[in-house]
């Protein structure tokens, strides 16, 4: 995805995140209930590690519905550059909450393989089996949702969010082989399951955390849209040149310093004008872009 990507307007960007996170509140809520009753009376230690990584969707979504609406809050006094930040902080939280969910699941699974006594480890029944095929199915279907609108209004928390329900699509997946091992007689194939869906929650957590941290340090943006807006600067006759062209990312939004070579002979208000009409440009063919900084250098 490049960084020029046309963004709607805010209020239909909440309207558009406030369904699109009540779907994923509901249908968590509903499937971590199925999940959890299925692990017990079906005796799958996995798919009660699995259903608990559901619960923890429920909070992860609160999390990031309550860092959308701050993010798109107008600037202020105190925040003259706006709250876009605040989205990535929401997604920062989502990881954390993702890797300490992941080590619970994973540390109790690796307590399980090490102490041995497979035999008197309990065979999960047909349920457990069952349980882990919807999960696959509705986990999938939830990433697809969430991560269409994510990447319709350009939010990184929400883009999280739907990473979290691939997580889990995928730690579902580990379930059903773990499962159906433990029922071909390998008991302690439910133990590996849970071991394994704790690496997959941790590669989530990692890949959401490092993306967030780039957007929170002064990222650049991606190398297409630079070009793009070199040659769009390029376009004006009057621009003989370009000292400086600097990006960076302020949460989903785009800064720019531009530094151009205009006619010295130019008298300053032609020069302005031309400046100005870059600057129009630039934010014309380019919504994200937030803030244009253009100097004017004499050729």
């Amino acid at each position: 995805m490049t960084c020029n990507q046309t963004k709607p307007k805010e209020e239909d960007f909440l309207r558009i995140a406030n369904r699109v996170s009540l779907v994923s509140i509901i249908g968590n809520a509903v499937l971590c209930l199925f999940k959890l009753i299925a692990g017990l009376v079906a005796n799958s230690g996995a798919m009660v590690s699995d259903a608990i990584h559901s619960a923890s969707d429920v909070f992860s979504t609160i999390v990031v519905i309550i860092g959308i609406r701050l993010s798109a809050k107008e600037s202020d006094k105190e925040h003259p550059y706006g709250h876009e930040r605040l989205e990535c902080v929401a997604a920062m939280i989502l990881a954390m909450v993702l890797a300490v969910t992941g080590l619970g699941i994973g540390w109790n699974a690796l307590l399980k393989i090490i102490r041995g006594h497979y035999g008197d480890l309990a065979i999960p029944g047909l349920l457990a089996l069952v349980a882990a095929v919807v999960s696959i199915l509705a986990k999938e279907a939830m990433y697809w949702y969430t991560r269409y609108y994510a990447k319709k209004i350009d939010s990184a928390a929400l883009l999280a969010d739907a990473w979290h329900h691939r997580s889990d699509a995928l730690s579902s997946v580990g379930a059903f082989v773990g499962i159906g091992g433990s029922m071909l007689g390998f008991p302690v194939m439910d133990a590996v399951a849970s071991l394994v869906i704790f690496f997959f929650i941790a590669k989530a957590a990692f890949d959401i955390f490092r993306d967030a941290i780039d957007k929170m340090v002064d990222h650049a943006c991606d190398d297409e849209t630079v070009n793009e807006i070199l040659d769009l600067v390029n376009s004006h006759e009057e621009v003989e040149g370009i000292d400086l062209c600097q990006t960076r990312m302020f949460g989903n939004k785009i800064y720019v310093d531009l530094e151009i070579k205009l006619n010295a002979q130019l008298t300053l208000q032609k020069a302005h004008d031309i400046a100005e009409k870059v600057h129009d440009d630039i934010e014309q063919h380019f919504p994200k872009v937030k803030h244009i900084m253009v100097h004017v250098n004499p050729a």
